[in-house]
């Protein structure tokens, strides 16, 4: 039985997961995360966010960078995208 995916948090470190991949797709002209799935295309701010989760910022960080370089509150933007990525198992998250 697998782990149930737990909630992202504002401490938490998130990190792709390793059997995903985060490349740019020249035919889509964006970036994309690959998975054994299929392909899931990603926005500019999901592409920003993603650039961000390198196991070592916490959520809270990401969201402080963001939140600077966007000049607004992105907190609930960054939760859910997040938790939806934790939810089809595509992070892994470290808790300190």
């Amino acid at each position: 039985m697998g782990s149930t995916p737990h909630e992202m948090t504002l401490i938490a470190r998130p990190r792709l997961s390793g059997h995903a991949r985060l490349q740019w797709d020249p035919v889509r002209e964006q970036q994309v995360i690959l998975m054994p799935e299929g392909v899931l295309a990603l926005n500019a701010t999901a592409a920003a966010i993603m650039a961000l989760c390198d196991g070592q910022r916490r959520v809270s960080d990401i969201i402080a960078v963001l939140s600077e370089q966007y000049q607004r509150a992105v907190d609930q933007d960054v939760l859910t995208f997040l938790n939806r990525l934790l939810n089809k198992r595509l992070l892994d998250i470290t808790d300190e």
